[in-house]
């Protein structure tokens, strides 16, 4: 398949209309952009940096979501399946990251109307306008854009797009450890001893925490999970511990409450309380992590803690504090983003996490995700920035309407819904678009 246009660098509206639509990142909502522009007859070409699509997802794939199959399909990826004869698990079930994969999102790639435009290996380093840095105007919005990626092979190339759907999530880009937000001091000497967020403690992974002292950094619902599998993993192996580590006083995300409109995460919060209560994991609140360092071969956070600096040792780290997009690459994109998130400006009133769970945001679409750079839209859970409430099924709502517009068919991508039960769907934690707890 040829992908570079090498024809004369021309502002012809024309040219850009033959270029395809780049899609950056194979998971669940980078696939669905993919159904959608196939089902609208736009061409598309799609890079996903793993060697296999889902690349992230597979990583926590041990992880069980909260929703059920029927909130975790997109309808045009559904109906592009059900053609070649799939049929939708069992609807009313929640499955795991792997299942989500395997049964879904693997044979999604693999119809030949979406294999033959997916290029697995291929990381996208920067997003420009061809021979245009951010500031120049003239003639901008008729020039194509020039994606620059790395092959398998590690030969660079520019490839010339009409438009850019950016749904790369932010999995590969964890917040720091340190309160700050800037990478935490000392961190070089500690990295062997760090892990992502969701290891899989009880498979996978167990002989990095078996019989060890790990130390689970976050308030969330990755290091709910990743606490409650190390609580099992210490009934079953003597000699492990372990500390929940949070900066403020409780883990208001996690903690258990009545009134709670997500069932599901209401359990998870209760099963964390119970074992912090019968003594399985130790809390250790109000730290703020300023920096770390090897001391006789533990691994020694400090911090300020009810106003003084205090040290905590341990052997393994887990880092579960969330996630923010990689703005790196769109260095030269034209972006309009929230100063406190760093969403969509447009996008983040509806988001934003002081307010809004999983289950009450807004539907929206390709309005909200509008940046000053016509053509560019970045969708899925990297779209919400740093806020935590991402719904695999808002994700499929934005790239429709995406889509659509794109399409030309604006009174389509204009009509946004999102039917969901009261409760909401929720999961636990879709870890490959980000570090909240929605999906």
């Amino acid at each position: 398949m040829t992908l570079l246009d090498l024809t004369p660098r021309t502002t012809s509206a024309d040219r850009v209309s033959t270029l395809p639509v780049v899609i950056i990142g194979g998971g669940p909502i980078g696939l669905a952009a993919a159904a959608n522009l196939h089902e609208r007859s736009v061409d598309f070409v799609l890079f996903e940096s793993g060697a296999e699509v889902a690349a992230s997802v597979r990583s926590w794939g041990h992880t069980r979501l909260f929703s059920p199959w029927k909130h975790l399909v997109d309808p045009a990826s559904r109906r592009l399946l059900e053609a070649s004869g799939w049929e939708i698990p069992d609807a009313d079930r929640a499955p795991t990251g792997t299942e989500l994969v395997e049964r879904y999102v693997a044979p999604l790639a693999e119809v030949p109307a979406i294999a033959a435009r997916v290029r697995l290996g291929v990381e996208v380093i920067g997003v420009t306008r061809e021979g245009m840095d951010r500031t120049r105007t003239r003639a901008r919005a008729a020039t194509p854009f020039a994606v620059r990626i790395r092959g398998i092979d590690g030969v660079v190339e520019d490839v010339a797009a009409r438009a850019v759907i950016d749904a790369s999530g932010t999995y590969l880009s964890p917040n720091p450890l340190s309160s700050c937000g800037l990478d935490l001091l000392g961190m070089e000497e500690i990295a062997d001893a760090v892990t992502p967020a969701l290891p899989d403690v009880l498979g996978r992974d167990r002989a990095r925490f078996a019989g060890r002292r790990t130390t689970v950094v976050g308030a969330g619902h990755s290091a709910a999970n990743t606490l409650l599998g190390l609580a099992e993993l210490a009934r079953e192996e003597p000699g492990t511990s372990v500390t929940w580590l949070i900066r403020n006083a409780q883990a208001v995300r996690v903690s258990s409450s009545a009134d709670d409109e997500l069932a599901d995460r209401a359990r998870l919060g209760s099963r964390v309380d119970r074992a912090v209560a019968e003594g399985r994991i130790d809390v250790l609140d109000g730290f703020e992590i300023i920096r770390a360092r090897r001391s006789e071969g533990d691994v020694q956070l400090i911090g300020h803690r009810r106003g003084e600096v205090v040290e905590h040792a341990s052997d393994v780290v887990v880092n579960a504090t969330g996630f923010r997009p990689n703005l790196d690459i769109l260095r030269e994109i034209r972006l309009e983003l929230d100063d406190i998130v760093e969403a969509p400006k447009r996008l983040a009133p509806l988001i934003d996490p002081n307010v809004h769970s999983c289950g009450t945001v807004e539907p929206h679409g390709f309005r909200e995700l509008t940046h000053p750079e016509q053509g560019f839209f970045i969708v899925g859970m990297k779209s919400y920035g740093r806020a935590p409430t991402f719904l695999l099924a808002t994700g499929y709502q934005q790239v429709r309407s995406v889509s659509a517009w794109l399409a030309g068919d604006v009174a389509s991508a204009s009509q946004v819904e999102l039917v969901l039960p009261a409760t909401g769907v929720c999961s636990t934690d879709l870890a490959a678009e980000g570090g909240g707890c929605c999906s």
